[in-house]
Formats: structure tokens, C-alpha cells, sequence
């Protein structure tokens, strides 16, 4: 209800100004709708009885399906994959000072770890954090790229190499930065979709970060971003999901309604062959975001469950791209303007790219996944 009446008519008007209001966020968590998966003590609204990935999967879901993959992603989707490495291995001082203005919605939250020659490589880490042994602070210097709400953030959730006589995963990890510290330089980046999604390119020249900033243990950071990349992973897959019903819901009232050589576009076989299509990978999707949230909620190891969160996604990015397509081929030309009954496939397909590429590309999580079946 609350995403149908606050969001939904405004998305189109917000994705073309490339922002939106960032009062949206208390407004949510006045309505119990911004944190329900966090922690009571810190501000989270968790249901009484307790918080479920069922439940998780529902709400991301239910942010998703009526709203712009821009403002979903910086609105729910930039706290959920920043805080949590916060909340899972931070100090309880960290946490006291940081967890319960984000989670409350007075400030906001970005993960800082893709770098301009890094991708999907994340050993590839070259931003350094060097301890100075006077203060005990961190002098950052380095270079991060296509950070989601990058340019609204207060605190960066960052990846950082604090041994620089090692490479790949070893000596890397993490630490909490106050965006608003000298030597940080935000830039916006004009991207493909996700207008909203304040994405930026960051940089660190000579910031000093306090060491209690440090993210649980010196050097185990590749592990703490990896253990963030499941959960990370399986909400694209309910994002992608929920675009997908999106485009269902998009051609089927559309479909209803055009009439083409007197009678209504729906009556053709080929229209109708089309959406069984869309809704068959559309549900193949959503079985499989169930079944990895069964798994999670029975604590199946991480490792186990890692492959086939990869082979999710590849399968829900695409399927997305492809009830995208489809949409936009019932809609004909109305699909290719951004105003008018066709701006929410126009604006879908605009979004595809970043969900096949962000967050692990289609080939490397494919990769992945039969890297880890050890054939």
C-alpha cells in the first residue's frame, strides 16, 4: 500500500529529474515499511514473532513491483547490501553510532567496493588504507566506481587493501567512512537506467578514517564481502522477479485495451503465446528465489547455497531481459517513448543491462557456478 501510494505515481516524474526525495526514507519508516529486517535495538521494525526470509522475500519483492529499479535500489536495496556487514561483524560502539540513523532513514547508506579496473574481480582491490601509528587512523586514498547512491550516502561501506604487500583476496578489508570527510570527491555518473540511482565515482585522496572504523578483523574483508554476496545476489533475483510480473501487468492491460484490425490485440494467438512465455520464466524465477530463501532460512551453508544463487540470477536477469523484449513488442512504438502508457517498459528496459552486469556479471556467475560443481 505504502509503495502504491507514495511511490508508484511518482516514479516516472522522479527517474526524469534523476533523483528523488530523500524525506522518502523516514516516510517509509514512519509507515513500518523501511526496516522491518533489522535489529529492535537499533530502530528496526521486525513483526512480532520474529523476521523470516520469507518475510525478506516478500518485502523486497513488494518494493520492487510497483517502482523503478532506481528508486528501489537506492530507497531499500543500497541499505540492505551496505549495513549488514556493519551489523554481522562490527564493534558494538561501530554499530551503536552508525546502524540506528541509517536504519531509521535520517541518513543513508552505500557499499563502496567496484573499482575502475576491478568489475567483478573484487580481489582486484587497489584502494589503500595505511594505518598512521601516531593517531591510529587509516589514510585512504584510492578510486570506486558505479556506487550505487554513491552521491546521497553519509557512510560508505568500503573495501580496502590495508596490506599492501599482498595481493588478491589476502590483506584486504573494510572499513566505514564518513562520506563527508576531507579528501572524498563524489562525482555523478550518468548511467544507461536507474536514472534515481545517485550512482558515483568516489575519490579517496589522503582520508583520514578513524580506526574504530574497522569492520570486525584487519584483513579478513574479502571474506565479510563475500559473505554479503549471497543475500546481495538473491535480492536481485527477487528484484528482476518483480520486474518481470511488471511487464506482465504492463502487456496484458495494454493488450486488453489496443484493438488492431477490429478486434482486441489479446485475441491473437501470438500475443497470448508471447506472455505464456514471459510468465513461464516469470514463475521459473520466483520458484527459485523460494527455494534459496527455504535454504537461508534453514541455514543451509553458505557454500551450497552460493551456486545456485548464481545460476538464480543469471536465469532471473535474463528472463527480465526477455519479458522486457516482449513488452516491448506488444506495445509497439508506445514502448519506445518516455512518456505515455509505455514509459514503465521504456524505463525496464532500460534497466536490464545493470542487473545482468552488477553484482557479478551473467558470465561469471555462470563460471562460478560450475567452478564450484568441482566436474
Amino acid at each position: 500500500a505504502f509503495m502504491v501510494k507514495e511511490v508508484a505515481p511518482n516514479v516516472h516524474a522522479w527517474d526524469e529529474a534523476g533523483s528523488y526525495p530523500l524525506s522518502l526514507h523516514e516516510k517509509a519508516y514512519a509507515a513500518g515499511v523501511y526496516a522491518p529486517g533489522y535489529p529492535a535495538e537499533y530502530g528496526g521494525t521486525p513483526p512480532e514473532g520474529g523476521w523470516d526470509m520469507f518475510m525478506d522475500l516478500v518485502h523486497m519483492y513488494e518494493v520492487s513491483v510497483n517502482s523503478s529499479g532506481g528508486v528501489s535500489s537506492s530507497l531499500f536495496f543500497a541499505m540492505s547490501i551496505a549495513l549488514p556487514p556493519v551489523l554481522r561483524r562490527g564493534s558494538a560502539d561501530l554499530k551503536r553510532r552508525v546502524a540506528p540513523d541509517v536504519i531509521c532513514g535520517r541518513v543513508t547508506m552505500a557499499l563502496a567496493i567496484t573499482e575502475p579496473w576491478g568489475g567483478s574481480d573484487v580481489a582486484n582491490v587497489r584502494t589503500t588504507a595505511v594505518k598512521d601509528p601516531s593517531t591510529g587512523d587509516y589514510i585512504v586514498n584510492g578510486e570506486k566506481k558505479f556506487i550505487t547512491s554513491g552521491m546521497t550516502a553519509k557512510y560508505f561501506t568500503t573495501c580496502v587493501r590495508t596490506d599492501p604487500t599482498k595481493t588478491g583476496m589476502a590483506g584486504l578489508s573494510v572499513l566505514v567512512i564518513d562520506a563527508n570527510s576531507p579528501g572524498i570527491t563524489r562525482t555523478k555518473i550518468k548511467t544507461q537506467g536507474w536514472w534515481t540511482g545517485n550512482t558515483a565515482y568516489i575519490t579517496f585522496e589522503n582520508v583520514r578514517v578513524p580506526g574504530n572504523h574497522l569492520v570486525g578483523t584487519e584483513g579478513q574483508g574479502f571474506r565479510y564481502i563475500m559473505e554479503n554476496f549471497n543475500h546481495e545476489r538473491w535480492a536481485a533475483c527477487v528484484m528482476c522477479t518483480a520486474g518481470m510480473h511488471r511487464m506482465i501487468r504492463e502487456s496484458i492491460t495494454y493488450a486488453r485495451n489496443r484493438r488492431t484490425f477490429g478486434k482486441p490485440l489479446m485475441d491473437n494467438q501470438v500475443i497470448r503465446q508471447k506472455i505464456a512465455m514471459m510468465a513461464m520464466k516469470a514463475e521459473a524465477s520466483f520458484v527459485m528465489c523460494e527455494q534459496l530463501a527455504y535454504m537461508m532460512e534453514h541455514q543451509t551453508p553458505a557454500n551450497d547455497i552460493a551456486p545456485r544463487i548464481a545460476l538464480a540470477k543469471v536465469l532471473s536477469t535474463q528472463g527480465l531481459e526477455f519479458c522486457a523484449r516482449e513488452a516491448s513488442q506488444i506495445l509497439g512504438g508506445n514502448s519506445y517513448a518516455r512518456e505515455g502508457v509505455g514509459n514503465r517498459v521504456e524505463r525496464t528496459y532500460r534497466e536490464v543491462r545493470v542487473n545482468a552486469i552488477g553484482g557479478g556479471s551473467e558470465e561469471i556467475m555462470l563460471d562460478f557456478a560450475i567452478r564450484a560443481s568441482k566436474l
